[in-house]
């Protein structure tokens, strides 16, 4: 994504708000009450497990950087792959080689699952799974050229939403969820927009599933730093106003105002912006810091397993949990 200037190029801007605007026009944009979410919370025993989360993500670390092309990155995505279909779920990989910006052709792979695939209503819930190839942020000069293990810019996502697969399968009456694992997102070039979320961008203009058209879609990246910070990310509140209301009005009923500050943020040229030009409503969970951007470990040799809280992990997946069991019991009573 385009994580050094937080706010996009003027032009690309002004071309994303008009693409944002008619998608998010007449929702309501303030966080209210929930007395459902209220109840939900005494009622309700969350199954997600944070350690089982964590566990993912440490799988994922141990292949190594997951940049397009090496080893680490075929094995790491024949293992997600493996995972999911253990999982019951309806996996189709998508697979093309893209031509990043600095002109090296890279191998794609789309990992992309379906939960009670026969479910109308669909929810999509997506991450990055690469790697970062150059640890440019990386306060050591020396270590500039070193591929990111990506602990927590893209496999805490991931872990959170292999975990959700995994309670999900378990549950003969789950909704319908799709769970995206993007590819080629962090091969990018700073201040050139165009060239991140290669394989949001793929998958947005060559749908695996014809009409495919889910209700909403959510975006995790870096949800695995013990002091992370959630606000409303810019183009998301455009986009689906009402599904950022629902997500953040849960997270303050579960007590975790303190990760998911329902505080406007900056704009982010993430994944989730080229499902928005596609016309798929999306919000982008993000982890950014008031007054000093992403973590600290962003783009660094430092982005490890001691950049990931099992805490931080699990709250993001009982927020989540909340949310796919409201939809659940929403599409049953209708």
């Amino acid at each position: 994504m385009s994580k050094s200037g937080i706010l996009k190029s003027a032009a690309t801007t002004a071309i994303s708000l008009a693409l944002l605007m008619s998608c998010g026009a007449g929702k309501k944009t303030s966080v209210e009450e929930d007395n459902d979410d209220a109840a939900s919370r005494e009622q309700t025993a969350t199954l997600f497990s944070a350690d089982s989360a964590y566990s993912y993500v440490a799988r994922q670390v141990e292949f190594g950087p997951r940049v397009p092309g090496t080893d680490a990155h075929r094995l790491c995505g024949e293992w997600l792959a493996d995972k999911l279909n253990s999982f019951g779920a309806d996996v189709i990989e998508q697979k093309a080689s893209l031509t990043a910006f600095d002109g090296t052709v890279i191998p794609m792979r789309n990992i992309f699952a379906r939960i009670n695939p026969n479910a109308q209503d669909r929810v999509l819930l997506l991450a990055h799974w690469d790697s970062r190839p150059w640890a440019d942020h990386d306060p050591d000069e020396t270590k500039r050229s070193i591929p990111v293990d990506g602990a927590n810019d893209g496999a805490s996502g991931v872990g959170v939403l292999l975990e959700l697969a995994r309670i999900l399968s378990a549950d003969n009456n789950a909704p319908g969820v799709d769970i995206l694992l993007c590819d080629a997102e962090d091969w990018g070039e700073e201040s050139n927009d165009e060239s991140w979320a290669l394989g949001a961008r793929y998958f947005a203009e060559n749908l695996p599933v014809k009409g495919y058209a889910p209700s909403a879609a959510i975006l995790l990246d870096m949800v695995g730093a013990p002091d992370a910070t959630f606000m409303r990310e810019y183009f998301s509140q455009l986009a689906n106003p009402a599904l950022a209301d629902e997500i953040w009005a849960i997270a303050h009923r579960l007590g975790y105002g303190n990760l998911f500050i329902n505080r406007m943020g900056s704009a982010v040229n993430d994944d989730h912006v080229e499902l928005i030009k596609a016309g798929i409503p999306a919000i982008d969970i993000i982890d950014y810091r008031e007054g000093s951007g992403f973590y600290s470990g962003w783009h660094t040799t430092s982005d490890n397993m001691d950049a990931i809280s099992k805490e931080t992990l699990g709250a993001v997946g009982n927020i989540l949990e909340i949310y796919l069991l409201k939809n659940q019991l929403q599409t049953i009573n209708e």
